[in-house]
């Protein structure tokens, strides 16, 4: 018999919370067990409250038990959302019944109806986001909680608008609950696993190429806007960035890298790795599935998998997480997606925007050096 293995990447629940707890104005309540409350709770590192359902629950029902902890939490201001688990969503529950008396949002996103970007959408389908044509601006997408770099993503490119001169609209999911219905009418994005479907798509900002596409687009639809110092910032910088690797491929190789993350991130490392440093990507596995697929890039979800995959093509560098990370702690590593442990991580670091590909790169170089010395 097979061996069950855990995923590697997080279910519906738990993106449904990262959605919804992302709000300022909002107090999530995970209906389930205690183990699904904790995944969340310590994954997001985001205040969540859980229902803790027992064994008698589900016998009897679990209808007392989550009145009791509605009325608790009522009267603190907050619009409650109720997030539904797989125990209750399998005992067949009538919760819409047992919430009549509540003025609740309930998401119905448990673990086995998808992974953690179907709960993130479902939730934020729940929440009905509208564009209201008076809002100035443009919204940012793609914050999630469960993505470590999200705060330092919705940072950088605050700054970037900002010295763009175009103000920002509303920030899914990192943003007053009250802005979902009054969001701006065009959108860029920061990690496209996480896109919110809203306004209008001017681009990403994963890469200085992504970013000066946008920001052209941008200035096109916006004619106040200045991407002046956008522009001359990138040109600065990606000089920087080529004496850098080019210093380092005067001593070092370029490295063999294989690559796991979401398709986004994942994407956004193998372009610049091979621009850069002329890397060898030999391998990128997608933790959702991918755009596209081929004999060296596929969905993979299976930490057997990853052992395999590291071994086979062995590789001085690994990109992915602890998870990866694990297999051969004597290899260059960077962590792109969680978790990553046994790493403090106090600073707001960034994926997106210029700031973000300076990091990344920065982080890369430390890490292959560090390993050759």
């Amino acid at each position: 018999m097979p061996e069950c293995e855990n995923p590697l990447w997080p279910c519906a629940m738990t993106g449904a919370a990262a959605c919804l707890a992302g709000f300022d104005g909002v107090t999530v309540v995970i209906h389930g067990s205690s183990g699904c409350y904790y995944y969340p709770a310590t994954l997001l590192h985001a205040p969540l409250h859980g229902t803790f359902i027992l064994e008698n629950e589900v016998i009897f029902g679990s209808e007392q038990r989550l009145h009791e902890v509605l009325d608790g939490l009522a009267g603190q201001g907050k619009k409650i959302a109720v997030v539904m688990t797989c125990v209750p969503a399998i005992l067949g529950e009538d919760i819409r019944s047992m919430l009549r008396d509540y003025d609740v949002i309930l998401v119905d996103s448990p673990g086995f109806s998808g992974d953690v970007e179907t709960g993130y959408k479902k939730a934020l389908s729940v929440l009905a986001p509208s564009v209201d044509p008076d809002t100035p601006g443009i919204n940012i997408d793609g914050a999630c909680l469960f993505d470590p770099f999200s705060g330092g993503n919705v940072r950088e490119i605050i700054r970037l608008l900002d010295n763009a001169s175009v103000p920002v609209g509303t920030i899914f999911c990192s943003d007053r609950l009250e802005q979902v219905k009054h969001a701006a009418a065009f959108t860029v994005g920061t990690n496209g696993d996480f896109s919110s479907g809203v306004g209008e798509w001017l681009g990403g900002t994963l890469g200085f190429e992504e970013i000066k596409a946008t920001f052209t687009r941008v200035a096109s639809i916006f004619p106040e806007a200045d991407p002046g110092p956008v522009f001359e910032e990138l040109e600065r910088e990606d000089e920087r960035i080529v004496r850098a690797c080019d210093k380092f491929l005067r001593r070092f190789d370029p490295p063999h890298t294989v690559i796991f993350g979401g398709f986004s991130y994942a994407t956004f490392a193998a372009h610049t790795l091979k621009y850069y440093l002329d890397a060898d990507i030999r391998y990128s596995g997608f933790r959702n599935e991918p755009g596209t697929t081929s004999s060296s890039a596929s969905h993979v979800q299976g930490f057997s998998q990853v052992k395999g995959l590291i071994r086979h093509y062995n590789p001085d560098l690994v990109i992915g997480s602890s998870f990866e990370r694990s297999v051969d702690p004597g290899r260059a590593f960077v962590g792109l997606i969680p978790p990553v442990r046994g790493m403090v991580k106090l600073a707001p670091h960034p994926v997106a925007g210029i700031s973000g590909t300076l990091s990344f790169i920065e982080d890369v170089l430390n890490a292959c050096m560090d390993r050759r010395k």
